[in-house]
């Protein structure tokens, strides 16, 4: 087994429990959801991200003697306490949106059903991978909307943590991206990975005859080559003529990129290389790729915008119980009444509303196993079942699954611009 996922979380989760185990509520039965009570950014729709990576977690959440050992010298819990953390296995319940699908303020995106005790311990854990992955795909899929179908290349790791690196890539991936340069998030993942050279490369040798050679060399001539080391326009002669007409490509890396695109197009034209596409990069976010609409500019690749959330690092989730067993063994809505922070009680299901196979409205009701409305389909579907993990899927699943969800959007949720959600969240 990896290293335990049970520490990834707040100390103040363990000492609930300590405090529910003394007052004989821990292990009363409880519902906790997760949800956004706003689309942070004024962004049209949010994406499901980061489910998958979160069941892996929970199958390695496990107190061992590691982690016991430091919560007994720091003296975080009790023996107690500690007993029961010994033995801890999730054995409850976790529904969920799956990934790829969109969502809107209130969203019940994950409900966990299970003893306060075994509930409460996965809060951090939970708002920690669904808050940073769902930010990611959120903003890369607004990049994939403005980039009309050209390939996406996510190249961000430099810019973030080097393991958030990794989950930023997978997210991307799930919501358009059709690559990354994270080699590990293409080992654990199968993200499709791609790259070729920086201006080290070229600026390592005498001369960019000389890179281009090498590289050629190496990679072949359908290879990408960048041409803004020194100067474009001859750096381009000099691609065609070592390359000739088959040269994959040629990137680049600074200046006005639309200008520079077209004047690059002009010349690949003129020589031959009618078939070498544009890739460009240098800071783009959505709405940068959307200015470049109309440039002949054939893919993108996108840095630090992607795996910030394009300036929205969060999703702004959070995790409430809704419900929960009273004295008497009836579960009963609970629901906080925190100025500008409330929530809303009881146990829900979920459907997206549709008319002519466009979505018209979120709807939530506090009815179990309520029946899907007409012309509305399910959302929530089984993740974990009695404790044992039954939602994986391949990842291209995921990806198939956005599409189909950005696709039933009416068409104003392809606006950058700041607004409210594209379709209401009803409650009844």
């Amino acid at each position: 087994m990896g290293m335990s996922s049970a520490l990834l979380t707040d100390h103040y989760e363990l000492t609930m429990v300590q405090a529910a185990l003394a007052g004989g509520t821990a292990h009363r039965r409880s519902v906790f959801e997760v949800f956004a009570r706003h689309l942070p950014g004024g962004r049209r729709y949010g994406v499901v991200a980061g489910t998958g990576r979160l069941l892996d977690l929970l199958a390695d959440y496990r107190f061992g003697d590691a982690e016991l050992a430091y919560l007994r010298e720091n003296g975080v819990v009790d023996d107690r306490t500690l007993d029961f953390l010994a033995s801890y296995r999730f054995s409850g319940d976790i529904r969920g949106y799956p990934e790829g699908e969109c969502y809107f303020p209130g969203s019940p995106i994950m409900v966990v059903e299970s003893t306060f005790a075994e509930a409460v311990l996965l809060e951090t854990l939970i708002l920690s991978v669904l808050n940073h992955d769902s930010a990611v795909a959120s903003a890369a899929s607004r990049m994939a909307h403005a980039a009309g179908g050209r390939p996406l290349i996510e190249m961000g790791s430099r810019r973030t943590h080097e393991v958030a690196a990794v989950s930023a890539a997978r997210a991307a991936h799930i919501a358009g991206f059709s690559s990354t340069s994270n080699l590990m998030a293409g080992r654990l993942y199968g993200v499709p990975t791609a790259g070729t050279a920086a201006h080290a490369f070229t600026l390592l040798h005498d001369s960019e005859y000389d890179a281009f050679q090498a590289q050629i060399d190496s990679l072949g001539p359908e290879t990408t080559l960048l041409v803004d080391t020194y100067d474009v326009a001859k750096a381009v002669r000099t691609a065609v003529e070592l390359a000739g007409p088959r040269l994959g490509a040629v990137r680049i890396d600074s200046g006005d990129l639309a200008v520079a695109a077209q004047e690059v197009r002009q010349m690949l034209d003129a020589l031959g290389a009618t078939t070498t596409r544009i890739v460009v990069t240098s800071d783009l976010d959505e709405y940068a790729i959307a200015a470049l609409a109309a440039a002949p500019v054939d893919g993108y690749g996108v840095g630090t915008s992607v795996v910030t959330g394009s300036g929205v690092p969060t999703a702004a989730m959070v995790y409430k119980l809704v419900a929960r067993e009273d004295a008497e063994g009836v579960l009963r809505p609970v629901a906080k009444k925190s100025v500008g922070k409330p929530s809303k009680g009881g146990r829900k299901e979920a459907f997206r509303a549709l008319r002519d196979g466009v979505a018209t409205a979120e709807l939530i009701t506090t009815s179990p196993g309520a029946p899907a409305p007409a012309q509305a389909r399910p959302l929530l579907r089984d993740l974990v079942r009695g404790g044992e993990i039954v939602g994986r899927e391949p990842l291209a699943a995921a990806r198939e699954r956005h599409l189909a969800s950005t696709a039933e959007l009416p068409v104003p949720a392809r606006q950058l611009s700041h607004g409210d959600p594209v379709i209401p969240t009803v409650f009844s």
